[in-house]
């Protein structure tokens, strides 16, 4: 999941930051452009490395694709945890009947260690 939100982030600086990029390309690289659009500029550069670190060379996928698959990933997730808060719950009831045996066991050991000291 965490992985498809950095790429839908990236997809949108992308978008954001390409105007400026073609921008300075036109501009024959100028610095003076540069100096004007820096933050644009390494936004857009830190982009393209989100890219090819998450990617690897792939193809960037349709940012429709991406929505759907983040939206699949976390109705998994929900029922993921429904089930461990299902499960957690019944290790609850199971700790607490463990504690109240031992209880009990201690209290009939306590007992009969009070009959052997008279």
């Amino acid at each position: 999941m965490s992985t498809n939100a950095e790429l839908k982030g990236a997809v949108v600086d992308y978008a954001k930051t390409r105007p400026v990029l073609n921008g300075y390309k036109a501009a024959k690289y100028s610095k003076k452009y540069l100096a004007e659009h820096e933050a644009e500029v390494t936004l857009y550069r830190a982009t393209q490395e989100t890219f090819r670190r998450v990617l690897s060379g792939a193809k960037l996928p349709k940012m429709d694709v991406l929505k759907a698959e983040y939206q699949k990933l976390a109705a998994d997730k929900r029922a993921a945890y429904r089930e461990y808060r299902a499960v957690w719950k019944d290790m609850q009831e199971v700790i607490t009947a463990k504690e109240n045996i031992d209880r009990l066991f201690s209290l009939t050991d306590a007992q009969k260690n009070k009959e052997q000291e008279r």
